[in-house]
């Protein structure tokens, strides 16, 4: 009978302290091959007009004034930074005098005197503080070329003999009302692979794209527009980039 007394407590001890151990934390950014792209403290890294960004209370802040311009569209690039295939994720927030975007796989343009030193062509993730599409934040727009809006928000396209096929709709105006938070931060997350792009607004994909071998881009650099023309703010923070090349 000693002996029965005794087991329980030890069993009833190994039970609780089963019950009690905490939960694994899940993995850390750099565990999952993530890299992140702002320390938070200033732009170290980063390449853009000093007029007109700055890092404040913990994010980077771009702003142009009626006093202070930005001669032409302007951008904070990522210094000694290649996207091939991979994905970017940031949070977002701007007001909706003008509009910004996100430059990946684009080219930094120094040669045929630009109008400012931080010029770049190539792939856009429109940034806007709007929701009423299609003028909206995620659609991909070429930046310096002649393709203009190459994709809206809610779109799964391809571009096939120089032009845009729809082949479906992926969220409707609605759904993208209700998804977007107006005045206040938003997830963007970038993923290219090959000649697809795919864009995700708050965890929702919004936009799929494929395009033209012929014209698509494969590689070039990350970057953070201030629009020129009306007086806008964008803020920017929690960068981080993946390597989809080496992950897989």
């Amino acid at each position: 009978m000693r002996s029965v007394l005794i087991a329980i407590p030890c069993l009833l001890t190994s039970t609780l302290a089963w019950a009690a151990a905490p939960a694994a934390l899940p993995a850390s950014p750099a565990a999952a091959g993530w890299r992140t792209l702002f320390n938070g403290r200033d732009l170290d890294g980063w390449d853009g007009d000093p007029r007109l960004w700055s890092v404040r209370d913990g994010v980077i802040h771009g702003e142009t004034t009626p006093d202070t311009k930005a001669v032409g569209n302007t951008f904070l690039i990522r210094r000694d930074l290649v996207l091939k295939d991979f994905e970017v994720k940031l949070l977002f927030r701007c007001n909706s005098t003008n509009n910004s975007g996100i430059q990946y796989r684009s080219r930094h343009i120094k040669e045929g005197d630009p109008k400012n030193a931080w010029v770049v062509r190539g792939y856009q993730h429109e940034l806007r503080n709007e929701s009423k599409m299609p003028n909206v934040a995620g659609f991909i727009y070429d930046e310096g070329g002649k393709r203009g809006r190459i994709c809206l928000v809610g779109e799964k396209a391809e571009w096939v003999d120089d032009k845009k096929k729809v082949l479906g709709e992926l969220i409707d105006a609605e759904a993208f009302a209700r998804l977007f938070k107006l005045d206040d931060w938003n997830e963007v997350r970038i993923e290219a692979r090959g000649d697809r792009i795919r864009h995700f607004m708050n965890g929702t994909e919004t936009l799929d794209f494929t395009d033209a071998p012929d014209l698509a881009l494969r590689e070039g650099v990350l970057a953070l527009q201030l629009h020129a023309g009306a007086p806008m703010w964008v803020e920017f923070k929690d960068i981080s980039v993946r390597d989809l090349g080496a992950a897989e």
